[in-house]
């Protein structure tokens, strides 16, 4: 689990206001953590992914929230236009983690790769 800590304006697009979350870089789940290290290593999840927290946090969030985008269209909405404003691509992103074969998700990525391009467009 690649663990980090959770800022206060991206705590109210999860279930639970957790201070600190942690995503899964095999099956992209994210669940709350209990603490997170200074320098959380989201290369861990995809060399694709980014490093520094601006972009990866809200990025990282979205991730963990796409196996409902019924659910919470509204939160990685706002999530990804966070990370782009940050400067990352997370349709790019999610690209290259479809085509890596150690992401294995509970979702197709790529159905909602494409879904998140029609949402986005």
């Amino acid at each position: 689990m690649v663990a980090f800590d959770l800022p206060a304006e991206y705590r109210t697009h999860l279930p639970t206001s957790a201070a600190h979350a942690a995503l899964c870089p095999a099956c992209l789940a994210l669940e709350p953590a209990d603490a997170a290290p200074p320098d959380p290593r989201f290369d861990r999840v995809s060399d694709a992914f980014p490093t520094h927290a601006e972009g990866a946090v809200p990025l990282a969030v979205a991730v963990g929230l796409l196996d409902s985008l019924a659910l919470h269209r509204d939160d990685i909405e706002a999530l990804l236009g966070a990370a782009e404003r940050a400067g990352v691509d997370p349709l790019l992103v999610l690209d290259r983690l479809a085509a890596q074969g150690a992401v294995r998700p509970r979702f197709d990525l790529d159905r909602r790769r494409h879904q998140l391009q029609q949402l986005l467009d």
